[in-house]
């Protein structure tokens, strides 16, 4: 039987017992659980997946200290920022909570009758919606409560009213474990079926793999690399019924800064811009991994800034040696194109030193391989000679998270192409502050065009993550007993 370990994050030995991998029968019978809840959770009123979702969050909370030294030891993301994001995690299955309770997701637009002929008569006609059905929601290495077994995810897809199966992250298998012991008492306690919220564990792909084609599962949502969301979103595709593939993968978040920014604040902005590259240990999906500037003396000022202000910060280890590895990689892939290096500070121990390089304009458009993400704290400088450079580098990075335009303060027609050029690629634009962060809030966009997200016209992050989850249905004439239901399938 195959088996995954759980690792100490800062010095790389493994800890405790190993545990096993789900099999593929286990696989089989926690979507068959999943399934087996799916009606009784479709019909669920509001208030009732409200209760659930509070009642998760207060366990969470409830278990504060040692979800977050466990989950310390696995990731080394240290305790303040642990907190931090158990307290997001905690506010996000609320909020979904008060959306469910609020009416969302079971909205409807009533179409009344209108006499005579078409084109202009037509029968009454009801459009609501209906979930999906049980969703294999795979979860992040990187945000070890917000994106995994009890995250934004698994949140929405419930206020939704679907089942989930959770793919853990063999990242952090100790700190899962846990969680999902305490979805189960929930569930208990609240005489909800076990299957509801389901778990599968594994470091082989071909656990990921085996859950997202089951014929049962009905969508798939999924937080991680570009290749493994682009493996998984091909076998979503390749099923004999294929299913929606939610993945929000990876992002380079290019950062535009203007002359005008650099001249009038460009220190304060090269120690934000540091802070923001080195953050997590640079682990994030919105990691400021591209800096686009415009030559001149402000940027050649900011380049010195930004190079001086980085040297300063101390990154901790990264999640996992794999990612170390890869990262390592990814820098030297960017030297080996081409690059100059700004910084290469060694670091300390496991954890690496950050990176900065820098190469001109055209050479970034000519090599692709300078376009993919480096996860990790580094970030590549572009410089170009004119705006139209800065457009030719931002459709080259051809889809991302966000875009950051520093210095973008006057309606001008430079201002407004590159306002186009931005919106083109990312789901979420910026004028001001650094990419990192993404507020759970009611107009949030976290996702992008290819190779963002694989489905840019949601987010994973916010309010509308819901929709992804439901599917609209019309009902034409329709009795009155099943229009009494307000929208509550039956």
């Amino acid at each position: 039987m195959s088996t995954l370990t759980s690792i100490n994050a800062r010095t790389g030995e493994p800890q405790g017992k190993p545990l096993n991998a789900s099999t593929m029968e286990e696989i089989d019978a926690a979507v068959q659980a999943a399934a087996a809840a799916s009606d009784t959770w479709a019909t669920s009123d509001g208030t009732q997946r409200a209760t659930l979702l509070r009642a998760l969050a207060d366990a969470l909370e409830a278990d504060r200290e040692m979800l977050v030294a466990r989950a310390d030891l696995e990731t080394a993301l240290g305790p303040v920022r642990l907190n931090g994001e158990l307290d997001r995690t905690a506010f996000q299955l609320r909020r979904f909570a008060t959306i469910a309770e609020s009416g969302v997701p079971f909205e409807r637009l009533d179409d009344p009758a209108v006499a005579g002929g078409p084109p202009v008569g037509h029968p009454a006609m009801v459009r609501q919606r209906v979930p999906l059905g049980p969703v294999a929601m795979f979860a992040a290495s990187n945000f070890p409560f917000a994106f995994s077994v009890l995250g934004g995810d698994t949140a929405s897809a419930l206020a939704a009213g679907c089942p989930v199966v959770v793919k853990a992250h063999p990242g952090h298998p100790g700190l899962s474990q846990r969680v999902f012991g305490l979805i189960q008492q929930v569930l208990k306690a609240q005489g909800l079926p076990a299957g509801l919220i389901g778990m599968v564990q594994g470091a082989s792909v071909d656990v990921g793999v085996e859950l997202i084609r089951h014929p049962l599962i009905a969508a798939g949502a999924f937080t991680g690399s570009t290749r493994g969301g682009a493996a998984l979103q091909a076998v979503a595709n390749a099923r004999p019924r294929p299913i929606p593939f939610y993945g929000e993968l990876g992002s380079i978040n290019p950062v535009v800064a203007l002359p005008s920014a650099l001249a009038a604040r460009g220190a304060e902005l090269a120690i934000t811009l540091a802070g923001s590259i080195a953050l997590g240990c640079g682990q994030f999906c919105t990691n400021p991994g591209l800096i686009v500037l415009i030559d001149g003396p402000e940027s050649d000022e900011f380049v010195a800034q930004l190079a001086k202000a980085l040297t300063t910060q101390k990154p901790h280890p990264m999640l996992t040696a794999g990612m170390r590895t890869a990262f390592d990689a990814g820098v030297r892939q960017q030297q080996e194109l081409g690059a100059q290096t700004l910084v290469q500070a060694s670091g300390e121990g496991l954890a690496p030193g950050p990176k900065l390089l820098q190469v001109n304009a055209q050479r970034f458009l000519e090599r692709s391989g300078l376009h993919d993400e480096v996860f990790g704290p580094s970030s590549l400088i572009v410089r170009a000679a004119s705006v139209a450079e800065v457009l030719a580098v931002l459709n080259a990075v051809g889809g991302s998270l966000t875009v950051t335009l520093w210095g973008a303060d006057e309606d001008t027609p430079d201002n407004r192409a590159l306002v186009r050029g931005a919106t083109a690629i990312a789901g979420r634009v910026l004028f001001a502050g650094v990419p990192t962060g993404v507020a759970v809030t009611a107009a949030q966009q976290h996702g992008g065009p290819w190779p963002a997200s694989t489905a840019p016209m949601t987010t994973s992050v916010g309010d509308a993550a819901l929709e992804r989850f439901l599917r609209p249905v019309c009902l034409q004439d329709a009795p009155a007993w099943l229009l009494a239901r307000q929208g509550v399938p039956c």
